[in-house]
């Protein structure tokens, strides 16, 4: 059973991070499962079998990466256990709303409807967060993070294409009222190397949240 103290009443224990192609969910989600002893909800983006062909032909192989990522979210949303003996937390490093931004982005009108025909029928079963950390990055930040991180069939992104997505996001974000929102300025804190930002970012996701959206640093 948990060692852990109690956790405090309205601290947010399901937690997902966001963020654009290379933002740094995977990164920061890690280090709160880590630190919190947190039950780690990783996208298996490598399971879909479509994607290397969509970043070669995006037009092509649209819909159908789009419905393999939505159906394997949601059969992983409902995999998710409830909180147990042995973990405090669940921390996602996706959003499951946030598969239409892409969707948005990709399908055509046709595409689009049937999809959102089929969202219909599952975001019912899906279990809000009580708490989503947007990393917000500029466009040269998430470029140099995919090459750093070299996954293959991610170094021909189209730079549009990641400008067209990061303003996607803050447009689904400045909409979204499902749960409280911490949006993180990646360009003016470096939670990874700063080890003091990143236990202030800790403090700032762990405290109950009495606004919707919240800023870190305190300012946009």
């Amino acid at each position: 059973m948990s060692t852990h103290p109690a956790v405090a009443a309205g601290t947010p224990r399901y937690i997902a991070i966001e963020g654009a192609i290379g933002a740094g969910k995977t990164t920061l989600a890690t280090m709160l499962a880590g630190r919190l002893n947190g039950k780690l909800v990783l996208e298996r983006f490598e399971e879909n079998p479509f994607l290397p062909d969509f970043y070669r032909d995006p037009r092509r192989y649209a819909f159908q990466t789009q419905i393999f990522f939505l159906l394997s979210r949601y059969r992983q949303q409902q995999e998710l256990p409830q909180l147990d003996l042995f973990h405090d937390y669940h921390i996602s490093d996706y959003l499951f709303d946030k598969d239409r931004i892409f969707a948005s982005l990709t399908l055509d009108d046709q595409e689009l409807a049937l999809y959102d025909t089929v969202v219909q029928a599952l975001e019912a079963n899906v279990a809000a967060p009580d708490l989503v950390v947007y990393l917000r990055s500029d466009i040269d930040r998430l470029i140099a993070n995919i090459r750093r991180r070299g996954r293959g069939m991610e170094q021909a992104i189209d730079p549009e294409y990641l400008r067209d997505l990061s303003e996607a996001y803050s447009r689904f974000f400045a909409a979204y009222t499902a749960a409280p929102i911490l949006i993180v300025n990646t360009a003016r804190v470096d939670i990874v190397k700063d080890s003091a930002s990143f236990d202030r970012l800790l403090e700032e996701i762990l405290s109950p949240a009495a606004v919707r959206l919240r800023f870190f640093p305190s300012s946009p």
